[in-house]
């Protein structure tokens, strides 16, 4: 079977891959359960892509996570309940539908995206499915999502009926607040789960502060691990120049070093 640039040939060889005569073996016994972590670990690696500005590497993410949705739709195709081309469908419905302001007709346009539509839209969607009404606005906000980016969705949500503080200075203020409440847990020598809350306090603050500032604290904390990584790679490529390792270095000689690095980007 020869390579395409066609999505249709990437359908036609999962299917070939999921035989269960002719296929490979170990696509064949995978389920939903066992290739979700790789989807999620798909999608992590195409932000990673992103961050590091590699457009090849991007290319070649972005076609793992496709396979993704291929690899769903052919498991679903499979018993039954829908196929790839019904999953291209849901997603260009509901495209159009949340878009009335590019895909209506002039009078829809001209009005513009209306202030809360995209919930409003959401929830007409539940209704017509036959699902039921959510019992809190945070219900929405799934719970499985990374802790940090859910922090976010969290204050996104609240932030629609007015729960949000108006000005990122407020926020930093909390962010502070913070810090003193886990300075007094620190020095009252507290327990640990009382530590725990506090430092959690603390992440969500930052999230938020984050959230306010229009920065996507994801991203940014990506960003960071990415620094954080090539500067400690100088630190030990300085060390091994000298002929030694971290392990053989003294604190303050990698702060300096780390110094270095850091003055370096």
């Amino acid at each position: 079977m020869k390579p395409g640039r066609d999505v249709a040939r990437l359908i036609e060889i999962m299917a070939a891959l999921r035989d269960r005569d002719t296929g490979c073996p170990w696509d064949v016994e995978q389920t939903f359960a066992t290739i979700a972590p790789y989807t999620i670990e798909e999608a992590y690696e195409v932000a990673e892509a992103i961050a590091a500005g590699d457009m090849d590497e991007l290319r070649d993410e972005l076609g793992d996570l496709l396979l993704q949705v291929v690899y769903h739709a052919r498991m679903a195709e499979e018993i039954g309940a829908f196929a790839f081309a019904d999953v291209v469908e849901a997603i260009t419905t509901k495209l159009i539908r949340r878009h009335p302001h590019v895909f209506g007709d002039g009078d829809a346009r001209a009005a513009g995206a209306a202030k809360g539509f995209w919930e409003k839209a959401k929830a007409a969607e539940r209704r017509d499915k036959g699902v039921a009404e959510r019992a809190s606005l945070l219900d929405g906000v799934a719970t499985p999502l990374p802790a940090l980016m859910r922090a976010v969705k969290l204050q996104q949500k609240a932030s629609t009926v007015g729960f949000d503080w108006n000005d990122p200075k407020a926020v930093l203020a909390k962010l502070r607040e913070e810090i003193g409440e886990i300075e007094a847990e620190l020095d009252a020598d507290g327990p640990p789960d009382r530590l725990e809350d506090e430092v959690g306090d603390l992440l969500f603050a930052a999230a938020n502060l984050a959230r306010h500032l229009k920065i996507d604290a994801d991203q940014a904390l990506r960003r960071t691990n990415l620094k954080f990584v090539r500067r400690f790679a100088a630190i030990e490529a300085a060390l091994a120049a000298a002929g030694r390792t971290p392990t053989e270095a003294s604190l303050d000689e990698m702060e300096a070093l780390w110094q270095a690095a850091k003055s370096g980007g």
